[in-house]
């Protein structure tokens, strides 16, 4: 299978291979009006609508019975605007290929994922984001927003332009339309340092506020079964350029990361019992190393390997205490986890469904190799993250529904309200939707 979701006899699946389903149709755009026309021609058909990415969300988020709308036609760089250091980008460019377009045009955005597959629309939708001291989830870094609703109609909207709307679409979870094309703020290229280094993990706990402070984008990963990480720091760099040699960089990313991680893996599903030793070596195979490159080259990384995963937002505040407990759970539990924990930060922001919303968040993010049973490590993890107040990401694994986001997202009316003015005949629902907004 491809990096992207497939399609094969009529049924959609996802990459994590956890969803799928059979839509009634599909359709492919190659415009704006294309796409106002399929959702009004669903709308006669009694038919509701899912636009879907590139299927990198672990939820049924693009799960349809209905008109599946497939964005491969909606790519490419709109316009590029030097005065006002912005770019508008259709729904559906990969952010790969933004990511490289940008590059060539002497651009970045500022901050980033590690993954680039998914495409802009997909990604800024379920609230994807890197890590941050200042700056963090993709959709903050968007200026304006062209966004199909309910009767087919084209809204457009920014801070100026119906701002209430903007609030709330730039993390729209495909509940208020089909976003058709995206205004990103941009900058000058810039140069990146990355320093990787093996860290105990009561070193990283125990300093992690001056870790985060020291450092523009601070993230580790810790190995359950030991007590080892591997963290990661990016800061901007005068220069010179000092990419990861080619060889190296095979061997870290490819072999390491990818190829023997991928053994691992097939062995630990495989004999469950040789897990921790797995680990051990696995938590020390990373050796410490430094480069500099540009932004996306540094932020993102190839993920070859496929996985499901749950990632929740805590209060910045709660993050040590939230791990520990990961940790003692992890200890007692019998379970053997062999995919690392990835720990990542926020600032606050005013999205309305942003994880980061109004507060200062961390980023904890438990993963199983496709395959292995994931339940009952996910619902022990859950149990943790959401006694801090804990929010999930929208496109990753949880069980929460509206009246637990009723209580987590201050600014959750605000949302469905939205969501009534411009789909009052709920064209865009889904079984997901109906449990996380309510009906």
């Amino acid at each position: 299978m491809s990096s992207t979701a497939s399609a094969k006899n009529g049924t959609w699946r996802n990459w994590g291979g956890n969803v799928a389903s059979r839509p009634a149709r599909e359709v492919a755009p190659a415009s704006v009006e294309e796409v106002s026309a399929a959702v009004r021609r669903a709308a006669e058909d009694g038919l509701t609508v899912k636009a879907v990415g590139s299927g990198h969300s672990f939820t049924s988020i693009a799960a349809t019975d209905g008109v599946l709308i497939r964005p491969q036609l909606l790519t490419g760089i709109r316009k590029i605007d030097r005065d006002a250091m912005t770019v508008t980008v259709e729904a559906g460019t990969p952010l790969k290929r933004l990511n490289m377009a940008l590059a060539r045009e002497g651009l970045s955005l500022t901050n980033m994922g590690d993954i680039m597959e998914q495409t802009v629309s997909g990604a800024t939708s379920t609230g994807t984001h890197g890590t941050g001291r200042e700056s963090a989830s993709i959709a903050a870094q968007i200026k304006g927003l062209e966004l199909v609703t309910g009767d087919g109609s084209v809204l457009t909207c920014s801070e100026k332009e119906n701002p209430d709307v903007f609030a709330a679409a730039r993390i729209g979870l495909g509940a208020l339309g089909i976003v058709t094309a995206i205004t990103f703020a941009v900058e000058p290229i810039f140069l990146l340092t990355a320093r990787e280094e093996p860290m105990p993990l009561d070193r990283v706990l125990a300093d992690f506020d001056e870790l985060w402070a020291e450092n523009e984008h601070f993230e580790f990963y810790w190995f359950p079964h030991t007590t080892n990480t591997n963290t990661k720091r990016n800061n901007r760099s005068a220069g010179p350029e000092k990419p990861v040699s080619p060889v190296a960089g095979w061997i870290e990313d490819e072999f390491l990361s990818n190829g023997v991680f991928q053994v691992a893996q097939w062995v630990g599903r495989a004999a469950p019992a040789t897990v921790p030793a797995i680990a051990r070596i696995s938590s020390t195979a990373l050796s410490a190393r430094s480069y500099t490159d540009i932004p996306y080259k540094v932020f993102t990384s190839p993920r070859r390997v496929h996985f499901v995963e749950m990632e929740y937002a805590v209060p910045r505040e709660a993050l040590t205490e939230t791990l520990r407990e990961i940790r003692t759970m992890v200890d007692r539990s019998g379970l053997r986890i062999s995919f690392p924990v990835e720990v990542r930060t926020a600032p606050a922001d005013d999205i309305t469904l942003s994880t980061a919303s109004g507060r200062d968040s961390a980023y904890i993010a438990v993963h199983m190799f496709r395959g292995t049973p994931y339940q009952a490590y996910f619902t022990a993890a859950e149990r943790i993250f959401t006694a801090h107040g804990g929010r999930p990401h929208w496109g990753k694994v949880h069980t929460r529904d509206a009246d637990y986001f009723s209580r987590v997202y201050p600014r959750f009316g605000e949302f469905t309200a939205m969501r009534d003015r411009l789909d009052p005949d709920r064209r865009f629902q889904n079984d997901y939707l109906r449990r996380v907004l309510g009906s």
